[in-house]
């Protein structure tokens, strides 16, 4: 996943209207003495959002506002309205400055202050904001669901056969919570991923999970190569996903290498290039060390290529030298919230900083004497124990003869 610059097209944005009546009569119940009418709201992804309604009231209102924040948020926007002679508002909302995530559910509400002082607030509503740019398909089986803009029926299926697959993967790793929505959304190539992601408060490319929101999102054209980026992308986001519903938010506790390393575990197809990229870096003595890595992945192309390789390939080490039970019990370690040396030591018995380096050796090739030693030890050990016996007899029996020799002398 690089970090690149977004490209804009004009031709991206498109303007959808939402009318949050939410099923409530046309004039809410007044609170605290003032009525809210005629909710709207209407927006540009990533652009802008338009906020409309009447607020009026039989006593004089000296201020009005706006609160709203996404639902998963700890922190609430509050901007100032201007009400009309007839109690309307029109609030735009600069959503290029002050991003929001996409997919996300935004939640608002109106708070107004009385000549005398005292003030209150209105019912809460929502609304949805999602990717508006794009005409989106989608197709569902049970709780998952797959949205798309190019490709046909065809593409959106064997999307979503690959979700179902990946979960089944995921299955055999740690426990799958399909209690909620999941929602993928595919997109048709990295610069308009890159672009919702940009303004969505992130610079990611190639994909992105938001755990919270049950969403992932790839960017996959359709073509001949769109199974293998199907069974590889879908599988990583959704690991992410996945994780945190198992975790809640012990997710957020797990070092970056062991949260990515499974998430590259999961995938049917694993890059071809990591091999390459390790095998250079461990003979340019430049390797990361997984210290390092417990925190986020640098944010370098290069570096970070490599350290998701370097999490690929320890974490395969891991599950190949203390099988799926001993990956579980890392990452209970880990979200219950013990450090990364720490962590590595309850579940497997051995520190961070060691398991490091045994992986080096038995992937990498580093130090290659005490490996073979290392392989040996078992076998030597039964050697030496075997030839223990007749050995402490050859003594015992040179300690006779000299014995006797003395005897004879005297």
């Amino acid at each position: 996943m690089r970090a690149m610059k977004p490209l804009f097209h004009a031709g991206w944005i498109v303007v959808v209207m939402a009318a949050l009546l939410l099923g409530l009569p046309s004039q809410a119940e007044a609170q605290g003495g003032f009525d809210v009418s005629g909710v709207q709201v209407s927006y540009r992804f990533g652009e802008q959002i338009t906020f409309q309604a009447r607020i009026q009231s039989p006593i004089a209102i000296s201020q009005a506002s706006i609160l709203f924040r996404e639902t998963n948020e700890s922190v609430t926007r509050v901007e100032p309205l201007t009400l009309a002679l007839d109690g309307s508002i029109n609030f735009q909302y600069n959503a290029s400055q002050n991003l929001l995530p996409p997919f996300s559910t935004v939640v608002f509400w109106f708070q107004v202050t009385f000549a005398d002082g005292t003030t209150a607030t209105s019912p809460v509503y929502d609304f949805r904001y999602d990717d508006n740019r794009f005409p989106w398909r989608q197709t569902s089986q049970g709780p998952i669901t797959v949205h798309w803009y190019q490709g046909d029926d065809a593409f959106g299926q064997a999307a979503l056969d690959s979700a179902n697959a990946s979960l089944g993967t995921l299955s055999q790793l740690f426990p799958v919570d399909m209690s909620s929505p999941l929602n993928v959304y595919i997109y048709a190539n990295t610069d308009d991923l890159q672009g919702t992601l940009y303004l969505g408060g992130k610079e990611w490319v190639g994909g992105h999970a938001d755990p919270k929101l049950g969403v992932a999102m790839v960017a996959i054209a359709p073509g001949s190569s769109q199974g293998i980026e199907m069974d590889t992308k879908v599988p990583h986001e959704l690991t992410h996903v996945m994780l945190y519903r198992s975790l809640g938010e012990g997710y957020n506790r797990l070092p970056t290498w062991l949260n990515e390393g499974l998430a590259s575990v999961a995938e049917r197809y694993p890059d071809p290039d990591y091999k390459t990229a390790l095998q250079t870096a461990s003979t340019n003595n430049s390797l990361l060390p997984m210290s390092d890595l417990c925190a986020p992945f640098p944010p370098d192309a290069g570096r970070a290529y490599l350290a998701y390789a370097e999490a690929d390939s320890f974490v395969r080490y891991l599950r190949e030298t203390y099988s799926t039970t001993g990956l579980s019990a890392l990452v209970k370690a880990y979200a219950d919230g013990l450090d990364c040396e720490l962590g590595a030591t309850r579940a497997l018995g051995m520190p961070l900083t060691q398991l490091d380096t045994r992986w080096r050796e038995s992937k990498l090739g580093q130090n290659v004497f005490m490996v073979a030693f290392r392989n040996m030890a078992p076998y030597l050990l039964m050697l030496g124990m075997a030839l223990a016996i007749p050995l402490w007899g050859l003594v015992n029996m040179f300690r006779e003869r000299k014995q006797d020799e003395q005897l004879q002398a005297e």
